[in-house]
């Protein structure tokens, strides 16, 4: 169904608290049943799995998937998970350090035969990855997230960003002075800004977290919609009114990248996927 629905794109979450498919397992599932839909990550935590190890996964799921595989990741931000996993969930600028690190370590995995790097937090010596992913020079990569350096991160090296309101330092709830109109567009604008040349070739969106007057957000979501009314992180009214939205935010803004947020609204989504599928 959603393969001949219009939306080009299946992600699945990285996250150990709630009933939820590990995500290198739940791609590959996904790709097997479909032929055109890519499958990605939304988002990988770079805590979770030492990017040697998820360079090679990603590029066998981009080798059998005939190169559908679209990779998003970030510094890890779920208090909770770390915890109950009994990870260190260390200060943002540490996360964010190594997930900087991380990003080297695999796009030098997925396009050099011999790759070594000497970082604060991985060291990889000639090591030979292999298989190369099919895609190249490598797999679209996304990075989620709302804070200034992770934007500008994001300009210059992925291929795809997802908007996002800004987590708290200790993990434990957005922060409410990220949230808004304002703040959003102020995202908009830093990445314009800091991508340069490299704005053409860059998708920029957010996530659709709330449909029509009921929120149905999971209690783990970093989602705080109230104050996103007017961002396209919310849609309200007829279909019409939810096309009309999106659209505006595409030709006024440049955003073209919208991913829903929660598959209980897929029914409430469909229609207005359908509608700009192609347009």
């Amino acid at each position: 169904m959603l393969e001949d629905s219009g939306f080009d794109v299946l992600f699945v979450p990285d996250h150990f608290v709630g009933p939820r498919f590990a995500p290198i397992p739940g791609m590959m599932a996904a790709a097997c049943a479909t032929t055109r839909l890519r499958v990605g990550t939304m988002v990988l935590a770079n805590d979770y799995r030492h990017p040697a190890v998820l360079a090679k996964e990603a590029a066998t799921i981009d080798v059998l998937s005939e190169g559908r595989l679209e990779l998003g990741i970030g510094t890890g931000w779920m208090r909770g998970d770390y915890e109950k996993a009994g990870l260190v969930f260390d200060p943002p600028a540490v996360r964010f350090e190594r997930l900087t690190e991380s990003i080297k370590v695999l796009k030098g995995l997925w396009t050099e035969q011999s790759f070594s790097f000497a970082g604060k937090h991985y060291q990889i010596d000639k090591l030979e990855s292999d298989p190369k992913p099919v895609q190249r020079p490598h797999p679209r990569l996304m990075l989620g997230g709302g804070g200034p350096k992770m934007l500008r991160l994001a300009a210059a090296e992925a291929d795809a960003i997802n908007l996002a309101v800004q987590v708290r330092a200790d993990g434990s709830a957005p922060n409410e002075q990220d949230t808004g109109l304002v703040a959003f567009i102020r995202k908009i604008e830093l990445v314009r800004e800091a991508a340069g040349p490299r704005l053409d070739a860059l998708d920029i969106g957010t996530s659709v977290q709330q449909i029509g007057e009921a929120s149905r957000l999971e209690s783990w979501s970093a989602a705080n919609v109230g104050p996103q009314a007017e961002t396209p992180q919310v849609l309200m009214g007829s279909v019409t009114d939810r096309v009309d939205k999106l659209r505006f935010w595409r030709d006024e803004h440049g955003l073209n990248y919208f991913v829903l947020h929660n598959d209980k609204d897929l029914d409430e989504f469909l229609p207005v996927v359908e509608r700009l599928a192609g347009s």
